[in-house]
């Protein structure tokens, strides 16, 4: 493999698993969501080894330095070999804490239940077959269906 001295940013934030798919990335960039050096860059900028990328991922801002350059998509084992993560402190506190809002803030009965409500719900409805009566008696006199009015 060729040693590279510069990539798009778009063709990098998507190779080291930053955003899913290069066009994400690229209308990130287009947004104005991911700087270096604290400006705005666009699409067909190329980056190089030893920058700092930050990508603003609300609230807080995510920040990486480039280790080593890549043009193609790679596994998520081999993503530490070219980005480290150097965010600040405080910023990963606001993200863990957007996290931990978000799984709060689900209103019940929406989309699949959780494996505790899936518990709740087996235990709610699972009955003791000796106390419920099944055994239903029509032959009552209660229930004549043929009498006329």
């Amino acid at each position: 493999m060729a040693h590279l001295d510069q990539v798009r940013i778009d063709k990098f934030l998507w190779a080291v698993r930053i955003f899913k798919t290069r066009s994400v990335a690229a209308d990130a960039i287009k947004k104005g969501r991911v700087m270096i050096g604290g400006v705005q860059i666009k699409g067909s900028r190329n980056v190089k080894v030893g920058e700092v990328i930050q990508v603003k991922a609300s609230p807080a801002v995510r920040s990486f330095e480039i280790i080593q350059l890549a043009q193609n998509r790679m596994g998520a084992k081999l993503v530490p070999d070219h980005i480290k993560e150097v965010t600040p402190k405080d910023q990963l506190e606001l993200i863990e804490l957007q996290k931990l809002a978000m799984s709060m803030n689900r209103r019940k009965g929406l989309g699949r239940p959780t494996k505790k409500e899936r518990r709740d719900i087996d235990e709610f409805f699972d009955v003791d077959p000796a106390i419920v009566d099944m055994d239903f008696d029509f032959d009552d006199d209660d229930f004549d269906f043929d009498e006329e009015d």
